[in-house]
């Protein structure tokens, strides 16, 4: 059938079979006033991609395409809509949809919307299931589409979508700035963002790490001093220091917990981005009574921190660190299995989209 009722995508069929994609059509939902058809170039890989395709999160409908970092042009714009217009180079992060008009979308948090929609795997009003950017085009609403700045390259920006924003809004949620020391676990795809934010936000950061690799990457992207956590007794010299851990990696069940909590001031907060899957580990309330802390997590951002989010990096001249791979069958499974084995520095970003779906307009 082809575009405008459906896309084409790297799809996979089976969650035993994670690793082989296979190109094939899928249907697009139907397109309203305030929509925006993509045709997309760039696609960034996602830890969440991994871990819907593999089953750590539990069963997905198939197939499935993923992929929620999109940058493309749009092509086609709803009658409705203000602040997109055909040509302009867009993005597209986690969220796809919401309804717009509970208290919390009319509050800014939007991404906590009773009815949201995710970009993948989510099925929309009239039964249609939402499918990702390992694919040839993408329909979104225009709230959750994003004119990306001309300074910042596709390949640079697409990451930012999902792996950016889901650091950015805790970071400016707790108040990191100028006055607070910050300390980021975790220097990964969303990791390396959170190092790069709250340097340009103007705190002073640190980075906790299992292991020394990474310190001078760390020390590149501005932070102040890079803690192993692997040696003995790391978490002594910094008792009652941090105002806030953002915790960016998603194998938190193999802390130990009290030792992290007990580095923030009183009313420190432990807050988690990575979300893994395992349980947390097991802690008492006790555990938090020492300096009053708390543990919590957030989900991706709103439209107005991803919007300032793009100002900041376009302006500090801030780059997402990536690693390009031509998207096909062989790429997008090169890329989920760089990704399931953490040995991408920091963002692996799916390129090339003209070769394999021609040029659409």
């Amino acid at each position: 059938m082809g575009y405008p009722e459906t896309a084409e995508g790297f799809m996979i069929e089976d969650q035993k079979k994670w690793t082989d994609f296979k190109k094939q059509e899928f249907k697009l939902k139907p397109f309203e006033d305030r929509d925006i058809d993509i045709a997309i170039d760039a696609c960034g890989v996602c830890g969440s991609d991994v871990h819907t395709i593999d089953g750590g999160w539990g069963d997905c409908p198939l197939p499935i395409c993923v992929g929620h970092e999109v940058v493309g042009k749009a092509i086609r714009v709803g009658k409705d809509v203000k602040t997109i217009k055909v040509g302009d180079r867009v993005g597209v992060g986690a969220q796809i949809q919401a309804d717009l008009t509970c208290n919390n979308c009319k509050a800014d948090q939007e991404n906590y919307c009773p009815n949201s929609v995710d970009t993948y795997g989510a099925p929309y009003k009239d039964g249609t299931i939402s499918q990702g950017g390992y694919s040839s085009h993408m329909r979104a609403h225009e709230y959750f589409t994003f004119k990306i700045p001309d300074n910042i390259e596709t390949s640079v920006a697409a990451p930012m979508l999902c792996a950016g924003l889901t650091v950015y809004s805790p970071l400016v949620r707790l108040g990191a700035g100028p006055g607070k020391k910050v300390a980021i676990v975790g220097m990964g795809g969303l990791g390396h963002f959170a190092v790069m934010w709250a340097v340009a936000l103007g705190a002073e950061v640190y980075v906790l790490s299992h292991s020394p690799n990474k310190k001078d990457d760390a020390l590149k992207m501005g932070a102040k001093e890079f803690i192993v956590t692997g040696e003995d007794k790391w978490y002594e010299p910094y008792a009652f220091t941090f105002d806030f851990i953002l915790n960016c990696a998603d194998a938190t069940h193999k802390f130990n917990m009290p030792n992290y909590i007990g580095t923030l001031k009183v009313m420190g907060r432990f807050h988690c981005v990575g979300l893994g899957d395992e349980p947390l580990p097991s802690l008492m309330a006790q555990d938090f009574a020492g300096n009053g802390s708390y543990i919590g997590a957030s989900h991706i951002g709103n439209r107005p921190e991803c919007l300032a989010m793009f100002d900041l990096a376009s302006k500090q001249n801030i780059k997402s660190w990536i690693q390009e791979i031509p998207i096909s069958e062989k790429g997008c499974a090169e890329a989920v299995k760089a990704v399931k084995d953490n040995s991408v520095r920091y963002r692996v970003v799916l390129t090339d989209f003209d070769k394999q779906f021609g040029k659409r307009s």
